[in-house]
């Protein structure tokens, strides 16, 4: 069966701020889907140990003094969240997530910065995923369609709710019935294996970064730099087998 038609696991995160090596976490969800229909969640509210600045409070409605109050330890979340994601991984399910590098990037400095075990450690140094981005693979399937590429631009080309958005839970549901609906758009990326997905995005995810670079530059931007690397800076990429 292909993958669209078993079991995939949504992830997201809202975090202090944009830049994932130096922002934290504030609240996650991972959100396990088949068939597009929920069939188990687990949430986490962190406390980030750092403020909360007002623009990030104003998109995920968590403040500092909630975080501080309700939230856990942001080590003991960052602990959970790997620790689910990967026993997920050595199962076989594909991960979703929109814009992945974001999130897992950000995790993965949140695991360096409390001297927690790396994502490829937790996997055995065989590298992370599978991973789905719908992000990336509407970038590569859909490349000249105009407008915004945000997740809720994305469920409206799409079709997919998104009724409360920023809010963890509803993002990584959205991001999972966003990739079902890229699917049925676009049968070769279902037929595609899992593994294979997870490579061709490594591919698609540089090709976009190099063009935007280079746009950049032609714009005036001698220095500007696109970080070409997915899903994640600084640790193995290669999709388990």
């Amino acid at each position: 069966m292909a993958w669209n038609g078993e079991a995939l696991v949504g992830f997201d995160l809202e975090t202090t701020g944009t830049d994932p090596l130096e922002s934290r976490v504030v609240t996650a969800s991972i959100v396990e889907v088949r068939g597009g229909a929920v069939t188990g969640q687990l949430d986490w509210l962190a406390d980030p140990g750092v403020r909360i600045p007002d623009q990030a409070s104003a998109i995920h409605g968590i403040s500092s003094e909630r975080a501080a109050a309700e939230g856990r330890p942001a080590r003991e979340v960052a602990d959970e969240v790997a620790a689910t994601l990967t026993r997920y991984w050595a199962r076989g399910v594909p991960v979703v997530a929109y814009n992945a590098s974001f999130d897992l990037s950000l995790l993965s400095a949140e695991l360096r910065r409390h001297g927690l075990p790396s994502l490829a450690e937790r996997m055995g140094g065989t590298g992370i995923g599978p991973v789905i981005d719908p992000y990336t693979i509407d970038r590569a399937v859909d490349r000249y369609r105009r407008g915004k590429r945000t997740l809720e631009a994305v469920c409206g080309e799409y079709g997919v709710e998104l009724t409360r958005a920023h809010q963890a839970s509803a993002d990584a549901l959205a991001a999972v019935r966003v990739a079902l609906a890229i699917a049925e758009r676009h049968p070769q990326v279902a037929a595609l294996d899992p593994a294979e997905l997870h490579r061709r995005q490594i591919g698609w995810y540089r090709a976009w970064a190099e063009n935007f670079q280079d746009f950049l530059r032609r714009k005036g931007d001698q220095d500007a730099v696109v970080d070409p690397v997915w899903p994640l800076r600084g640790e193995p990429v290669a999709a388990t087998s």
